[in-house]
């Protein structure tokens, strides 16, 4: 960033110059940091202009930046004095970690923090559960919205979870250290009768899926028949409504489906049907003359379009053509997709070695 473009960020380069400074001596504390490098950044400068003039690592200036505006938000709180003192320790490291909580909720971490004298980890731990705690619609019953009840929580959790006495045990020491509620300790202290029964089996998740796209649903339509085909093979062609949220579709006996994906092409389109030939009944030429092919038409569709290819009579069959004007004969459809079927082996690869992968 331009030197002009500092100066109407109110930074002079004098100013500049003795924040740099003040970071390569490392004036004052971590938080002091923090501010300062947030001011160069606000003001242009890079992370690696601030590590080049000071020493501070990229990542490093990341963490006091963060942990810095923690310790101001527990300022706004009217965090006392001393705990303020403690956080100056330096534990921007521990801060940084209550980054994921609320304004409240860091106040209330901080003050758990420095009541368990906890390190990095244990400060990582107990924001996590905070914050997992927060989601829940209404606290669990006997858990109050006190963080060590919220620390608790999880470890209670994940302590009926568990079958073996030992790691039972362990959890619910845990759980125990950090409880603060009479109801959430009996909570707690409830699993250790537990221990002493037999395990029962819980029963399994349920198998539960979301669909979350249209195309996760096949689409089914009707078949006209396959090459080759008269206008009155068309005739009786069914439109098949699908019935929400599934894709529910009656089909009358005499009706052939199939199932192909959902494309949006296919969804758009009014009266979809399929008409099965092969590679030489296409307009152009292709490599595989007898390759099978799945054809869907829109019979809805009855208008000249250049862009597209349609399906049309000639000499009493139908026949798929592309017309460069607007044509005599009569369009029957428009052509929307050809499905080729499923590839499993290309048999030329076994006569040509060299073109297999490794």
């Amino acid at each position: 960033m331009t030197e002009n473009n500092s100066l109407q960020q109110n930074l002079t380069a004098a100013e500049k110059e003795e924040i740099i400074r003040s970071l390569l001596h490392k004036e004052g504390c971590w938080v002091d940091w923090g501010k300062a490098c947030q001011k160069l950044h606000d003001n242009g400068v890079s992370n690696q202009e601030i590590f080049e003039q000071t020493g501070l690592q990229n990542s490093h200036q990341n963490l006091v930046i963060v942990a810095s505006k923690v310790f101001e938000s527990l300022k706004q709180q009217e965090a006392e004095e001393d705990l303020l003192e403690y956080y100056r320790g330096p534990r921007s490291d521990v801060l940084y970690e209550l980054r994921i909580l609320n304004h409240q909720e860091r106040l209330s971490a901080a003050k758990l923090v420095r009541e368990k004298n906890l390190d990095v980890d244990g400060a990582k731990e107990i924001a996590k559960a905070m914050k997992e705690f927060s989601h829940l619609s209404q606290p669990p019953s006997g858990f109050t919205l006190n963080p060590g009840d919220a620390v608790a929580y999880q470890y209670w959790k994940n302590a009926r979870q568990k079958k073996t006495l030992a790691d039972k045990a362990r959890l619910i020491a845990e759980g125990l250290k950090y409880a603060q509620s009479a109801t959430a300790r009996q909570q707690i202290e409830s699993l250790l009768t537990d221990i002493a029964q037999t395990p029962q089996q819980n029963a399994p998740l349920l198998p539960m899926y979301r669909l979350e796209s249209d195309e996760e649903l096949p689409c089914i339509l009707p078949v006209a028949g396959r090459f080759p085909l008269r206008v009155r093979d068309l005739d009786h062609v069914p439109i098949l409504d699908a019935i929400e949220p599934f894709g529910v579709v009656n089909v009358k006996n005499s009706v052939s489906v199939v199932t192909i994906p959902s494309w949006q092409v296919i969804l758009k389109a009014e009266k979809p049907a399929v008409i099965f030939c092969q590679g030489k009944d296409l307009p152009k030429e292709t490599q595989n003359k007898s390759e099978e092919l799945l054809i869907v038409v829109d019979l809805a569709v009855t208008e000249w379009n250049a862009n597209h290819y349609f399906l049309t009579e000639e000499d009493d069959n139908l026949i798929f053509k592309w017309f460069n004007s607007s044509p005599q004969q009569r369009i029957l459809g428009q052509l929307l997709v050809i499905l080729r079927p499923k590839k499993i082996l290309d048999e030329g690869n076994l006569t040509q070695p060299w073109q297999m992968d490794d």
